[in-house]
């Protein structure tokens, strides 16, 4: 991670460069103006040479880029600190000429995974944090925008914003070995938990980081267990629709609209009943199986994207409003039926018009929170370390061993905590299940379940990555825990 400062009031010609690689390439631009700064996003096919100058008046900040790609995607920019761009491509380079407003300081700072390159635009008259600090966290537009560096504390933690403070662990534990971990606590007065898709639909997969980015989030966290499609495997609800399913009754997490939180178990029963014959759900927004029966929402994106070898029904408002052999349209307010073989065969009847009956079972106490994130095992009950995992079944490279974790808990009085342990490297030797619970009890976790670990856990704050994920880069996961202030 590379991080630089330069105050436009202050310098004049002055130049960055980071190392190079002959055949890289821009292969994109993102755009995001918040209350604390303007940000422009290059996104990068191989690690390459940045160059940056700024003009004698400060106002002209010029970018030296790789070349960009033959169809470069470039994001309009429309931001009150930053007056224009100019894209000026040459056979070996991109050069990016940002006139900024007056009065305004730039950042430029280097991702590795994915390949990335920022520039943030920001008042010069506010204090920028020392090098190698995360960058202070962005608040609601709504709110007066106010720069907070982060600062430690008399006990050593990190205190990103106000009610944002995070802790970092290095120990060694019972058996010698060193372990390093983090954690985050946020007050839930001032911030909120959300479950974010990689991409905004499943399924799909990003970096923790990129998903961070495109929530503007103050922190996030890996979240669901998720094949490699980017699938969600675990119970999944997002704004009062199932996004993933299991067989298996395991632990989750539910946000209600008010932001406090459930723990608890859960499962999932589904059926649809159509000319008289009820059948299973087997999956939801999932690849569709032999002999299956799939439900589709829009959380799936636009299309079903089926195979030609089973049958469609189109449902909105209880009804069949359309029939199709594969690839059918999502309805916005509606869901589709596809099903295969047998459940193909048990349907062959059915013709628009037809009354559809779709029944969602996950227990009384689930049907109504509008956000579900299921993952498990528990880790911690009412501030006792209590951990499920032989009960829910997990498999033994879950269950058994130390690995990379994270978790998501909350404290006593509702505060939330977001932490993760590196494994599988010098400096973190990881953490067994139970060892991981005892550890988030200790730091204050009165509840707390185990999500998604090995080279998925990773902790971003302020866009920053904090810990080391065991893959030795950023994996791309299906979705992610983000806090965003309230």
């Amino acid at each position: 991670m590379k991080r630089f400062y330069r105050r436009a009031a202050a310098l004049a010609l002055s130049s960055l460069f980071f190392a190079s690689t002959a055949f890289a390439s821009v292969t994109g631009t993102r755009f995001h103006s918040g209350s604390e700064h303007d940000r422009i996003v290059f996104d990068l096919d191989a690690a390459g040479q940045c160059k940056s100058t700024l003009s004698a008046d400060g106002r002209t900040l010029t970018l030296t880029l790789p070349k960009a790609a033959a169809r470069l995607s470039k994001s309009a920019v429309h931001g009150k600190r930053i007056e224009s761009v100019a894209y000026a491509p040459s056979a070996n380079s991109l050069q990016v000429t940002i006139r900024l407003a007056p009065g305004m300081r730039y950042e430029v700072k280097e991702l590795k995974a994915p390949l990335r390159i920022f520039v943030d635009v920001k008042e010069a008259g506010k204090k920028a944090p020392a090098a190698k600090t995360p960058k202070p966290i962005t608040k609601p537009a709504e709110k007066p925008a106010q720069t907070t560096p982060a600062t430690a504390n008399d006990e050593g933690e990190v205190i990103f914003a106000p009610g944002l403070v995070e802790k970092k662990l290095v120990y060694k534990d019972a058996s010698g070995k060193q372990i390093s971990a983090w954690i985050l606590t946020a007050d839930h007065t001032k911030y909120r938990l959300d479950l974010a898709l990689a991409g905004g639909k499943v399924p799909g997969t990003a970096t923790v980081s990129k998903i961070s980015d495109d929530r503007n989030a103050a922190a996030a966290i890996n979240a669901s267990y998720f094949s490699t499609t980017g699938e969600l495997i675990g119970i999944t609800k997002i704004d009062g629709r199932i996004a993933g399913t299991t067989y298996f009754t395991r632990s989750a997490m539910g946000l209600r609209e008010d932001g406090s939180t459930v723990f608890g178990t859960i499962s999932y029963n589904g059926t649809v009943t159509m000319v008289g014959k009820t059948l299973g759900v087997s999956g939801v927004d999932a690849e569709r199986g032999e002999n299956g029966v799939v439900l589709y929402n829009k959380l799936y994106g636009k299309t079903t994207g089926t195979n030609e070898y089973g049958m469609e029904y189109t449902v909105e408002n209880g009804k069949v409003t359309d029939i199709q052999t594969n690839n059918s349209p999502i309805p916005a307010g509606g869901v589709v039926v596809s099903v295969h073989g047998t459940a193909k065969d048990a349907y062959s009847a059915v013709r628009v018009g037809d009354p559809v009956t779709i029944n969602q079972d996950i227990g009384d106490e689930w049907q109504d929170i509008p956000t579900i994130i299921g993952v498990g095992p528990r880790l911690v009950e009412n501030g006792a370390v209590h951990v499920t995992a032989d009960e829910e079944e997990f498999p033994s490279d879950i269950r058994v061993g130390r690995a990379p974790r994270s978790a998501v808990g909350v404290t006593k009085t509702g505060d939330y905590i977001l932490a993760v342990a590196d494994g599988r490297q010098s400096h973190s030797a990881g953490l067994t299940l139970a060892a991981w619970a005892e550890l988030l009890k200790n730091q204050g976790a009165y509840n707390a379940i185990n999500l998604d670990g090995g080279g998925s856990s990773e902790l971003v704050i302020g866009g920053d990555i904090q810990n080391s994920p065991s893959d030795g880069h950023e994996r791309r996961v299906g979705d992610a825990i983000v806090v965003l202030p309230r």
